[in-house]
């Protein structure tokens, strides 16, 4: 699937949701993120606050099952959005 910034940020909208629904993985999101609870709110429209939650995602295999399980998709999708956001451009270093 190729994505969209609208599609790739409405797949992180759902990953954001996810975490905060999370008791155990929100605060450690929060702690790496400097983020405070206020911020999901006031964040979640920006691109570049969605592009930092999946790369959040992305740190943990299990926290990428967890979240493409809950929705019943691929665990590709979550690289595919992410490219698809502000910063997450492949780099071509030669």
């Amino acid at each position: 699937m190729s994505y969209t910034q609208d599609t790739a940020e409405t797949l992180a909208l759902q990953a954001l949701a996810w975490l905060a629904a999370n008791d155990d993985l929100l605060p450690v999101f929060l702690g790496s993120t400097g983020a405070s609870e206020a911020d999901l709110k006031t964040q979640a429209s920006d691109p570049i606050f969605l592009g930092a939650v999946l790369d959040f995602l992305m740190m943990d295999d299990a926290w990428v099952i967890g979240f493409c399980d809950h929705l019943a998709i691929s665990y590709e999708r979550i690289m595919q959005a992410r490219a698809a956001l502000p910063g997450g451009e492949q780099v071509h270093w030669t």
